[in-house]
């Protein structure tokens, strides 16, 4: 009975003492509010954080961008660098999409339904999605050196994933601002309760 007694003692203090490391290492979630010059929220706006002095490893993962009545869908996507994108195209005629950025220049050319390999996006940076056919088809996928990432939602807010605390650099980015803007960043410290942030952007929506 004293050997079981001990056993169960040394289970139950080691599951307090995990209980205290996984309590120690959780990680709460940011939020992030983005705005225009005057004040109004701005959707599809990308929002990332870079930790300060310690660089990410790409990731495999996958995403995947759908072209449906002429559109590519969604019209912007953040990913990490190493993710593949596949391009399905659910429309009834064929499409070619194309991109000459140089973070990915890439060429699905004419075809329906799923082509055979997706697009490994290993560069960070921004990659513009057009359509050879149809001049109306744009999308725009922001390539990230991070994990912590998100895209605003129509009210103008992003919840970043779960952060562990620490000094970050957050960048935000738009489609929408001139090609030579800079991307705007902001010093942050995150801690064990997460944090409400607020980003305004140089330019004015619409």
């Amino acid at each position: 009975m004293k050997r079981s007694h001990t056993n169960s003692c040394i289970l139950a203090l080691g599951c307090i003492a995990s209980s205290l490391i996984m309590a120690g290492t959780a990680h709460a979630n940011s939020s992030v509010q983005v705005t225009d010059s005057s004040g109004q929220a701005v959707p599809d706006a990308v929002v990332y954080a870079e930790l300060v002095g310690s660089p990410q490893v790409a990731k495999s993962a996958t995403a995947e961008i759908q072209q449906k009545d002429k559109k590519f869908m969604p019209f912007v996507t953040v990913v990490q660098t190493g993710t593949s994108v596949s391009f399905p195209n659910n429309d009834t005629v064929r499409h070619h999409a194309y991109s000459f950025s140089p973070a990915k220049p890439f060429e699905l050319k004419l075809y329906s339904g799923k082509p055979a390999a997706p697009v490994v996006f290993d560069k960070a940076g921004t990659v513009v999605v057009g359509c050879n056919i149809h001049d109306q088809m744009v999308a725009y996928i922001h390539i990230v050196d991070t994990p912590y990432f998100a895209k605003t939602d129509a009210n103008g807010t992003a919840r970043l994933p779960s952060i562990p605390a620490g000094k970050y650099v957050l960048k935000t980015w738009h489609p929408k601002q001139p090609s030579s803007a800079t991307i705007q960043e902001q010093n942050i410290q995150i801690d064990s309760n997460g944090a409400n942030l607020n980003v305004k952007l140089n330019y004015k929506a619409g």
